[in-house]
């Protein structure tokens, strides 16, 4: 990947990346268009895309379905399928896109920390909402911070701190690592982007095939591991302890 200071602006006094913007829009448009192209032409007796379409969301349901309380879980598919499909993409999409300048790259955006710890914080939001939303203000603090005894409140407060840093930072160093990995097998392969070496080119072909296809596998688990526990937060919110 290209190196050097990437280019950022002002907005409301925040600076922004271009790298951020421009992979996260990139990630949300494949979603888009992949959520659009799958449920073209829904029919009683599904074509292939439907049969794919139709198995993310049951598969994203199961996962609601083994974590949330019945009545909560119809709430939050669509926000699970959603967040699975997007972060999926996230983590594949460094393996396919993955090309700048050192002003602007496009890249994995859940290689990036400020994207996933985002992605957490929602998520906890969200969680942290639905037990407003089931037990009332009054209730939720009682249920979240002051069960079984208000004397345990530090751990509380600092149990929700851990779970957005290891929700968060969790995707981002598999994804991160990965995109580390590729870049060094490539680096072998085409030092200074010239084929120096014939022989070391040939030998990291199949590296670089090998962990492609892990980091294919990574990248899902990843998804699975982000949108289940999300369902486990959110089932901890609407649950009384």
């Amino acid at each position: 990947m290209p190196s050097g200071t990437l280019k950022t602006f002002q907005f409301l006094g925040l600076t922004f990346d271009w790298t951020t913007i421009i992979s996260t829009t990139t990630a949300f448009v494949i979603v888009l268009a992949l959520g659009i192209f799958l449920s073209r032409k829904l029919s009683v007796r599904p074509n292939k895309r439907q049969n794919l379409l139709e198995w993310v969301v049951d598969f994203t349901n199961g996962i609601v379905k083994d974590q949330m309380p019945a009545q909560s879980g119809s709430t939050y598919r669509l926000y699970i399928f959603t967040l699975f499909l997007f972060i999926f993409v996230s983590n594949e999409m460094g393996l396919f896109l993955q090309f700048g300048s050192d002003a602007a790259q496009v890249k994995s955006p859940t290689s990036i920390p400020l994207i996933t710890l985002t992605m957490a914080f929602m998520s906890l939001l969200v969680a942290h909402f639905a037990g407003v939303s089931k037990f009332g203000l009054t209730g939720y603090l009682k249920n979240t911070f002051l069960k079984p005894t208000p004397v345990l409140l530090p751990v509380a407060l600092i149990d929700q701190v851990t779970n957005l840093l290891t929700l968060g930072l969790r995707i981002y160093g598999n994804i991160f690592a990965g995109e580390i990995l590729l870049n060094l097998i490539a680096g072998f392969a085409l030092p200074n982007n010239t084929l120096s070496s014939p022989i070391d080119f040939i030998l990291s072909i199949p590296l670089e095939m090998v962990w492609q296809g892990f980091s294919l596998l990574i990248g899902a688990i990843q998804a699975f591991v982000f949108a289940t526990l999300t369902s486990v937060y959110i089932s901890q919110m609407v649950t009384k302890e």
